[in-house]
C-alpha cells in the first residue's frame, strides 16, 4: 500500500493550568493519504481542533511522532516549521483571520511574499484566484468592506497562493449563512477533485457528510474512522493519491525568484514594504510614537546650533576688542576694592613697552563716563582717554574723517573720535559729526572722525567718545596715572612669551608685582572651553529626551505587539519565518524613528528660523555634523529600543497568537 502524507503515532498534547494538567489528545494514530478528503468530529473539547493544529505544525504532540511526507516534523526547528506551512499547507480559518491593514489582494499574496516570489507574478496569481473565487470585483476591498462569504472566499484564495497542497479548514462554515456553507462545501470539494488534500474540522454532521472519511473524536481519543463507500468517490480518490505521490502536485503555487526561502534583499524589501502599510494604516499612533524623538531630536539640534552660535558671537567680540592683544592693569585681579586706589601705571610703562620687539602697537587708557550734549540733546558716554594707536590695538575700522595721532596727544588737543552709535545718537538728521563740537560735561571737543562700533562689550552697550589719553587725564579726570595698558602682540610672536617679558619689565619699573595682565587669546581658549562644555552639558540633557523617546518607541512597540497579536499568529500561520518578524517590527521602529528624526531636524530648522525672525541679535549655527549625529541617534534608538518588542513577537507561539483575544 502507499505511504500516507500524513502519518502520526501516538499523539499526546497536555497543557498546564496552574497545578493542574489537563490531557487534549491521548495516543492518536492517524494516516492520511493524499487526495483524501477527511473530516474531523467531535463535540467542543473533544481535540478535534488541537488535532488539526498538530497536523498543521501550528502546534506540537506533548508525545508520539508526527510525520509529513516521511518528514519527521519533531525535529524541525522554528524556521523549517515555517516553511514546511508555506510551502505545504493552506489554512481556511473559522474567522477567516484577514488582516484589517491590507485588501484582499494584499490579504492572499502574502503568504507568496513569505516564500519570495516577485511582487508582479504573486499580484498576478492572487488576482487569478480571486477571479476564479468570484471575487475579481473585490480586489481592493477590505475585509470589513467584505461579507462573511467573500472574507472566507479571499482566505481559500489566500490557502491556495502557494499551491495548497494540504488545505486545513477549522470550522470552515461556523460563521456562514446556509448559502454561504454550501458554496464553500461546493469550493472544498471541487479543490479535492481538483487534488488537494483537505482536512477539516467540523461539528457539523451534514458538512461531513461531503468528506470521503470521517474520524470522530472523544474526550482526547480517535474512536472511529469511517470512509464513503461509494464506488464513484473511491475512483475518484485513488488517481489523486497516485498523482501527489509521483510528486506532480496540482495547482502549484509559483516558483519564487530566488530561492525557496527568498533572498535576503527581497525580504528586507518586502518588510519595509509591509512596515510602511502598518505605519500608515495607524497614522495617529505612529506620530504619538513619533512624538518622544521629534522633540529630542529637535532638543539635541537646537541646544548645538545655539551652543555653537553664542561661542562664535562671543569669539568674534573678543576679536573685535582686539586680536593678539594683552592688557595691564592695577591690583592683584579683577574684584579687589582697592582696584581705583591704586595708582601703579604711569605714561611711562607705555614709552617703554612701545620700544619693545613684541609690541605691535601700545596704548594707555583711562576711562570716565560723563554726559555728553550736542545741542538740544544730551546722553550719557563712556569717555575713553587713549593714544592713536588704539584704533589700531582693537581693529577700529574709520567710517569717515581720521583718528587722532602723536601730535594730538602731544599737544593735548581737545580732538574727538566717536562710534556709530554716539553718531546716530547726537546727528539723527543725517548730518555729518566732522568739524561739530560736543561738551563732555563743561570740556568742549570737536568730533574728527567715526569708527564703526564694535559690539563688543559685555555689559549694557554705551556710547563712547574717545580723545587723546592727556587731554583727559589734565581736562576730564585730572588723574595722573592710567586704567590700563594694552599691547597689541607682533604676529608671529608667541603671546605667552610677550606675556612673560611684559611682566619682567613692569615689575622691574615697580620693584615689585603691583599689576595683572590679561590675555586676549587665554580668554579666547577659556570662553571656548566653557562654552563647548556648557554646549555638551545641555546636549547630553537633550540626549535624555531621545532616550525617554526611545523608550516611549519601545512601549508603544511592546503594546503594539500585544495589540496585533492575531496578525502575528496569522502571519506565521501562513509561514511567516521568526526572522520576518522581526525584521517588519524593528523596521517599524527604525522607521518612526527616523521619520521623527527628520521632522524633528525640521522642527529645529523652523524654529532656529523663527528665532532668528524676531531676534536679530540670536546667533544659532546649524552643524551638518550634529544633524549627522542626530539620525544616527535616531536610527540607533529605532535597533536599540525596538528589537526587545520585534523579538517578543517573533516567539509568539503561533497557536497561542491565533487564538489570543
Amino acid at each position: 500500500m502507499s505511504e500516507p502524507l500524513i502519518h502520526a503515532r501516538g499523539l499526546s498534547r497536555s497543557f498546564q493550568a496552574g497545578e493542574e494538567t489537563i490531557t487534549v489528545l491521548r495516543d492518536v494514530d492517524i494516516d492520511i493519504w493524499p487526495g483524501e478528503m477527511v473530516a474531523i468530529i467531535g463535540a467542543s473539547g473533544s481535540g478535534k481542533s488541537t488535532l488539526m493544529n498538530i497536523l498543521g505544525c501550528l502546534d506540537h504532540p506533548s508525545a508520539g511522532q508526527y510525520h509529513f511526507a516521511g518528514q519527521n516534523t519533531g525535529e524541525l526547528d522554528p524556521t523549517a516549521l515555517a516553511k514546511l506551512r508555506r510551502e505545504h499547507f493552506g489554512f481556511i480559518f473559522q474567522r477567516y483571520q484577514l488582516l484589517s491593514d491590507l485588501d484582499a489582494l494584499g490579504n492572499v499574496e502574502i503568504p507568496a511574499i513569505y516564500s519570495g516570489v516577485n511582487r508582479g507574478e504573486r499580484q498576478r496569481r492572487a488576482a487569478d484566484l480571486l477571479a476564479q473565487l468570484g471575487m475579481a470585483d473585490r480586489l481592493d476591498h477590505r475585509p470589513g468592506e467584505l461579507s462573511g462569504g467573500q472574507q472566507q472566499r479571499v482566505s481559500v484564495a489566500r490557502a491556495l497562493m502557494n499551491g495548497g497542497e494540504v488545505i486545513l479548514a477549522d470550522e470552515p462554515t461556523g460563521a456562514l449563512d446556509s448559502k454561504s456553507s454550501a458554496e464553500l462545501i461546493e469550493l472544498l470539494l471541487e479543490l479535492n477533485r481538483q487534488g488537494h488534500t483537505i482536512v477539516m474540522v467540523t461539528h457539523d454532521p451534514n458538512v461531513a457528510r461531503h468528506a470521503h472519511r470521517t474520524i470522530e473524536v472523544s474526550d482526547g481519543r480517535i474512536i472511529s474512522d469511517t470512509r464513503d463507500t461509494n464506488e464513484t468517490v473511491q475512483k475518484q480518490v485513488q488517481p489523486l493519491r497516485q498523482e501527489v505521490l509521483a510528486h506532480t502536485p496540482p495547482q502549484a503555487g509559483p516558483e519564487p525568484t530566488a530561492d525557496r526561502d527568498g533572498s535576503q534583499l527581497a525580504r528586507l524589501r518586502e518588510a519595509l514594504s509591509m512596515s510602511v502599510k502598518a505605519l500608515t494604516a495607524h497614522r495617529v499612533r505612529s506620530l504619538l510614537t513619533m512624538l518622544g524623538i521629534i522633540i529630542g531630536i529637535a532638543s539635541v539640534v537646537l541646544v548645538v546650533a545655539l551652543g555653537t552660535g553664542s561661542q562664535e558671537t562671543v569669539l568674534q567680540n573678543i576679536s573685535s576688542l582686539g586680536t593678539n592683544t594683552i592688557t595691564a592693569r592695577p591690583g592683584s585681579g579683577f574684584g579687589r576694592r582697592d582696584a581705583q586706589r591704586i595708582e601703579t601705571l604711569v605714561s611711562a610703562d607705555t614709552d617703554i613697552l612701545a620700544q619693545q620687539t613684541f609690541a605691535d602697537s601700545v596704548s594707555p587708557a583711562v576711562s570716565n563716563p560723563s554726559s555728553v550734549i550736542y545741542r538740544n540733546v544730551e546722553a550719557s558716554a563712556q569717555i575713553n582717554g587713549v593714544s592713536g594707536d588704539y584704533f589700531q590695538v582693537h581693529n577700529y575700522n574709520t567710517v569717515v574723517g581720521t583718528v587722532f595721532g602723536a601730535r594730538h596727544v602731544d599737544a593735548l588737543e581737545q580732538v574727538a573720535v566717536i562710534d556709530e552709535d554716539t553718531r546716530d545718537t547726537f546727528f539723527t538728521d543725517g548730518s555729518s559729526p566732522i568739524g561739530q563740537v560736543l561738551l563732555l560735561g563743561r570740556v568742549p571737543v570737536r568730533v574728527i572722525g567715526v569708527v564703526s562700533s564694535s559690539g563688543a562689550t559685555f555689559g549694557p552697550s554705551s556710547l563712547n567718545v574717545w580723545i587723546p589719553y592727556t587731554t583727559a587725564m589734565a581736562r576730564v579726570s585730572g588723574q595722573s596715572f592710567l586704567d590700563s595698558i594694552e599691547v597689541r602682540v607682533a604676529d608671529g610672536y608667541d603671546t605667552t612669551q610677550a606675556q612673560n617679558e611684559i611682566t619682567a619689565i613692569l615689575t622691574a619699573q615697580h620693584g615689585s608685582k603691583d599689576f595683572f595682565l590679561i590675555n586676549s587669546d587665554t580668554i579666547r581658549s577659556t570662553i571656548t572651553s566653557t562654552t563647548q562644555t556648557l554646549t555638551l552639558l545641555v546636549a547630553a540633557i537633550a540626549l535624555i529626551s531621545l532616550v525617554v523617546g526611545g523608550i516611549g518607541v519601545m512601549n508603544i512597540m511592546l503594546v503594539s505587539v500585544t495589540e496585533r497579536t492575531r496578525e502575528i499568529g496569522v502571519r506565521m500561520a501562513i509561514g511567516a519565518r521568526r526572522s520576518d518578524i522581526i525584521a517588519q517590527f524593528l523596521i517599524e521602529a527604525v522607521l518612526v524613528c527616523l521619520i521623527g528624526g527628520v521632522l524633528g531636524v525640521l522642527l529645529a530648522l523652523s524654529a532656529g528660523y523663527a528665532v532668528s525672525s524676531l531676534n536679530e541679535k540670536a546667533n544659532l549655527v546649524f552643524s551638518n555634523t550634529a544633524i549627522a549625529v542626530a539620525f544616527l541617534s535616531a536610527t540607533m534608538i529605532g535597533i536599540t529600543f525596538g528589537y526587545l518588542p520585534a523579538r517578543a513577537a517573533s516567539r509568539l507561539d503561533p497557536l497561542e497568537a491565533l487564538n489570543r483575544e
